[in-house]
C-alpha cells in the first residue's frame, strides 16, 4: 500500500501544480487581451496544462479511492477530506470553463477577481492536507 500512497500523493503534487499554475494563465490572458496584445500562446498553453491536470487528477482520484478501499472509510477526519475533494473537483471543472472561453476568444472575468479564484485553491488545499496528516476527529 506504501507504492500506492506513494504514486497517489505524486499524482496529487502534479494535480496542485496544475490547479495553482493555470489561474495565473486565466489572469495572464484576461491582462493580455485587454491590453491588445497576442494572447494566442496563453491559449495553447492552458489547453495542455488543463490537459496534463486532468490525466493527473484521474489517476489521483483512482490511487486515492484504491487507498481509501484499502485503509477503510473511517474517522471524521477523511468525510470532510472527501467533501473538500469534492469541492477541488469542481475548481477543476470551473477551471475547464475558463479553458473553454479562453478557445472561443471570449473575455473572461477581472483579472482581480482571476487573483482571487487562483487564491481559492487554497482555502481547499490547505484544509485537505491538514485534515490528511494530522487526521483530527479521529
Amino acid at each position: 500500500m506504501l507504492w500506492i500512497k506513494c504514486f497517489h500523493v505524486l499524482a496529487v503534487m502534479s494535480w496542485m501544480a496544475g490547479i495553482f499554475y493555470l489561474p495565473r494563465i486565466f489572469v495572464h490572458y484576461a491582462e493580455g487581451r485587454a491590453a491588445g496584445e497576442d494572447v494566442r500562446r496563453l491559449v495553447t498553453m492552458a489547453g495542455r496544462l488543463y490537459g496534463f491536470m486532468t490525466v493527473m487528477a484521474v489517476f489521483a482520484l483512482a490511487l486515492g479511492t484504491w487507498l481509501w478501499q484499502g485503509y477503510g472509510f473511517s474517522g471524521r477526519w477523511l468525510q470532510l477530506k472527501l467533501l473538500l475533494v469534492m469541492g477541488l473537483i469542481a475548481y477543476h471543472v470551473a477551471c475547464r470553463l475558463f479553458v473553454q472561453r479562453l478557445r472561443q476568444g471570449a473575455a473572461l472575468p477581472t483579472p482581480l477577481v482571476l487573483r482571487l479564484f487562483n487564491e481559492a485553491a487554497l482555502l481547499l488545499v490547505v484544509p485537505i492536507l491538514i485534515l490528511a496528516i494530522v487526521k483530527p476527529f479521529g
